[in-house]
């Protein structure tokens, strides 16, 4: 079952981040506070038989110079055991849905590894395009 994630879940999303990213990138404490106090986040999980299998962050950003947010899938993770059965985009599309229900926006952006092809896949299925802009980081 596909839903927005709760504080309860905290357990659950800190074991499927540490899949994803690595131990060491947060806290169960900090995952708790984010899930409680960021409202510039949403975070849409999968659920399977009382166990979570995925999650989804959406980043939404806000700037004065447009009247509509645009929000950003920034985080996108299905453990592996459950991968190739419509789970990452049931959550794609969940997350479109919530947020063009509840906030003023007319796009989602994301970012993927240019190696990262089976990602590339699904997103393209979902029918997100090359827009042409360039991202750029710098470490501080």
């Amino acid at each position: 079952m596909v839903r927005i994630a709760n504080i309860e879940d905290s357990i659950q999303l800190e074991i499927l981040n540490n899949e994803f990213n690595g131990k060491g990138e947060t806290t169960l404490e900090n995952i708790r506070k984010s899930l409680s106090n960021n409202q510039q986040e949403i975070i849409v999980v999968d659920e399977e038989n009382g166990l979570l299998v995925g999650f989804v962050c959406v980043q939404l950003k806000k700037s004065f110079c447009y009247d509509e947010y645009m929000p950003e899938l920034t985080e996108v993770y299905v453990n592996e055991e459950y991968r190739k059965k419509g789970i990452a985009k049931s959550m794609i599309t969940f997350a479109e849905q919530y947020c063009g229900n509840k906030f003023p926006c007319h796009k989602f952006e994301l970012l993927t590894g240019k190696n990262n092809s089976n990602a590339q896949i699904v997103y393209d299925k979902l029918g997100y395009k090359n827009d042409g802009e360039i991202h750029l980081a710098k470490k501080i």
